[in-house]
């Protein structure tokens, strides 16, 4: 990665074809925990490097308190990860576009000197619905009539009921109980009647949420597309969610922020037990043993609830972490020695009702060479493709790639593939969700500290819920509690 430290690589790791390597410094800092030897003393220990602990952890350092961040993995960046694509050009596999109003990661990747582009958007766009390819232009798809009058009137209400809810408190919405008691699923059938008004909904919802309609409360949804602005701020790239992407990758954001934090960070360092006691809290990893005043945990929700607490999770939070699963997503990019599609005046975004890939973006580097086809499957085909063979999804991947952009999508010189619910430290992208019911009787609990522990993650913010800004934004909160508190 061009302006990359060696001590940057090694905090990133190597992110290519599924390996990651540790580097020797990286590991110097593992064996330099003394493992099995005495507790060392902190005044808060951060648990997960991505960039919600790494915020927390740069806020507290700043205002003089002695931090430690211990991370799973042997790389820093959390739902953020790079992959090489050589000559000093990469390619996210994770988490990587930011747009207008997410301004705290705009903050931090300015501080650490990480600077934005702008997806590329120029020309037109493909739609396959219903066997017929089209192109088009805007942000909706056009559909024949009467599918274009009912989508936009089952539009209409979303955006209507998502104003209805209070970011602090969904539970409180007017209509909370009948809204957190139905899916997405079954407001679509009672407000639409035509296949095409149902095709776009379902689309969006796989592209929000990595989930399927039937998946979501409909109170969750309606929070989390209001904490990221609406959603059709949430599903446009021009002046909307995806509207930029970082120069050498997202990760490069934690990278830069762990090489600040220097030896404050431990990598390959699982926390497995968490302990509170009248006078401060133990937290027990496989890199050792460290005694705080407060520990901050900025993972999902679901790894969160795989730690041993002691004494045990207040009930609510214990059951809270046992229905918030993360999603399903699998990233697929082609990579060819140039972006074709731009030459047939295509902009490489694309809608289809085919899966597996059902929709697309240009991801290419700002240089625009090589280019970089990317497609998403999620929800109900990520699972199941997920566990086909290797060849099979590639097979399948390039298919679709090929029925939206014609035969040169056939051959390109490399295909990464990226299965967020296969590794252990995630278990699922992009965000955990709310099943029926969870925010009516456990929403309280996804904040709320429990004595010496505060909660951090994308999942708990209230603004940018599931995105990188919100995963700051939880960082920032997180240290702001546990600071008073020292």
């Amino acid at each position: 990665m061009i302006g990359v430290s060696r001590r940057e690589a090694l905090l990133g790791a190597t992110a290519g074809a599924g390996a990651v390597v540790l580097g020797d410094a990286a590991a110097a800092l593992a064996a330099k925990a003394d493992r099995g030897g005495a507790a060392r003393r902190a005044d808060v220990v951060v648990v997960g490097a991505g960039l919600a602990g790494l915020s927390a952890a740069a806020d507290l350092t700043r205002e003089g308190h002695s931090v430690v961040v211990l991370e799973a993995r042997d790389r820093v960046g959390g739902r953020t990860l790079n992959h090489p694509l050589g000559g000093g050009e990469v390619v996210e596999v994770g988490g990587e576009w930011v747009g207008p109003g997410q301004d705290r990661i705009l903050a931090r990747a300015r501080g650490v000197g990480v600077k934005t582009f702008k997806t590329y958007t120029q020309g037109e766009q493909v739609l396959d619905f219903e066997g017929r390819r089209s192109h088009f232009t805007g942000l909706i798809p056009p559909l024949p009539e009467p599918d274009a009058s009912d989508f936009a009137t089952l539009l209409g209400k979303i955006i209507d009921l998502q104003k209805t809810i209070p970011l602090d408190r969904p539970w409180t919405a007017p209509d909370a109980a009948e809204l957190d008691g139905q899916t997405v699923e079954t407001f679509k059938l009672a407000n639409s009647s035509t296949d095409g008004a149902r095709f776009l909904l379902d689309l969006a919802v796989r592209a929000v949420f990595a989930a399927e309609p039937r998946d979501l409360s409909l109170l969750h949804a309606l929070f989390y597309l209001q904490s990221g602005g609406g959603i059709i701020n949430l599903t446009s790239t021009a002046g909307g969610a995806q509207d930029s992407r970082f120069v050498g990758g997202s990760q490069l954001v934690s990278i830069r922020m762990a090489a600040r934090l220097g030896s404050r960070v431990i990598l390959q360092a699982p926390v497995r037990r968490i302990s509170q006691s009248r006078v401060g809290v133990t937290v027990v990893s496989d890199a050792g043993t460290w005694r705080a005043r407060r520990v901050i945990v900025a993972i999902a929700p679901t790894l969160a609830g795989r730690i041993d607490y002691e004494p045990g999770l207040p009930a609510l939070r214990d059951q809270l972490t046992q229905r918030m699963p993360q999603g399903s997503v699998i990233k697929f990019e082609a990579v060819y020695p140039k972006p074709f599609w731009r030459e047939q005046g295509l902009n490489g975004y694309s809608n289809s009702d085919q899966p597996p890939v059902q929709f697309t973006y240009d991801n290419s580097p700002p240089s625009g060479r090589p280019g970089v086809l990317l497609g998403f499957v999620a929800g109900s085909a990520a699972r199941h493709l997920g566990a086909q063979s290797s060849a099979a999804r590639r097979r399948a991947a390039l298919g679709s790639f090929v029925g939206l952009f014609g035969p040169a999508a056939a051959r390109p010189r490399t295909l990464i593939e990226h299965i967020w619910a296969d590794e252990i430290w995630t278990r699922g992208c992009y965000v955990g969700y709310m099943p029926p019911g969870v925010w009516s009787d456990y929403g309280s609990a996804l904040r709320a500290p429990v004595g010496r522990i505060h909660w951090a993650g994308t999942e708990t913010s209230e603004v940018f819920n599931g995105y990188m800004d919100g995963a700051v934004r939880s960082g920032e909160r997180a240290a702001s509690e546990a600071g008073a508190e020292l």
